[in-house]
């Protein structure tokens, strides 16, 4: 996957900000991201669910695994307004810097309306999981369907914070081996990883680039895709297959 990206003067990379030769990220195989500006680009899951990379596979099994734990709670029980809280809604994973944001990197993450709306229709969205074959028309992109203005957003949003541990980790390996230790700082990111024993997600410590106040999150670009409608005249980006 090639990206172009039109640079502006003022632009602040992640290899300009932790004195990275391009090269080295290239192939790591991260995302040279804006540390300035959102980049409208987003996870897509069925790069994961395609891939032949182990990896990735495994990836694929845990997100399945999460939604089958999902439906098999609202198939048995009420689900409260608490565990919708717990289970459905994440704040937006603003580190990796991808998203709409025209200036900085915030974001509304997935709040209890979609919460709320995927644990309602779960059960029948998702009525053949684990028995389907994965296909185009199958599994995450079903989040989609739940109500009018969750899109691939919002499915890359819920697609991220599911292998958040992964990009985490990602991100920690390159950093040791290239970044100094005055930019990296140790971190405890909540809802890092899902114990399917205690039921709640778990927070965990990681070491991380540390830049403005805030870690970053490196993501591997054969995970990423663009939606041509997200870019206009003004956009910095032209950046992508």
């Amino acid at each position: 996957m090639t990206f172009k990206l039109f640079i502006y003067p003022t632009m602040a990379f992640f290899t300009n900000a932790f004195n990275i030769k391009e090269d080295i990220l290239d192939d790591y195989g991260a995302f040279n991201i804006s540390l300035i500006n959102d980049i409208p680009l987003f996870i897509d899951p069925f790069l994961v669910f395609g891939s032949e990379k182990k990896e990735y596979q495994l990836l694929h099994q845990e997100m399945l695994k999460y939604l089958s734990f999902l439906k098999e709670k609202a198939e048995t029980s009420k689900i409260s307004l608490s565990n919708i809280q717990s289970w459905y809604v994440f704040p937006e994973v603003k580190q990796n810097w991808f998203g709409y944001s025209m200036s900085g990197n915030g974001g509304n993450g997935l709040g209890i309306q979609f919460g709320k709306a995927m644990s309602s229709n779960i059960t029948q969205v998702f009525k053949d999981l684990n028995k389907e074959k994965i296909t185009a028309s199958s599994h995450i992109e079903k989040v989609g369907l739940f109500q009018i203005g969750i899109g691939k957003d919002s499915i890359s949003d819920f697609t991220v914070n599911l292998i958040k541990d992964f990009l985490l980790n990602y991100t920690q390996t390159f950093a040791l081996k290239y970044i100094q230790k005055e930019q990296l700082k140790n971190i405890q990111v909540e809802k890092s990883y899902f114990d399917f024993d205690l039921e709640r997600w778990m927070p965990k410590q990681y070491q991380l680039p540390f830049y403005n106040n805030d870690y970053v999150i490196l993501t591997p670009k054969d995970l990423l895709t663009k939606d041509e409608t997200w870019i206009n005249s003004h956009d910095m980006l032209e950046r992508y297959p």
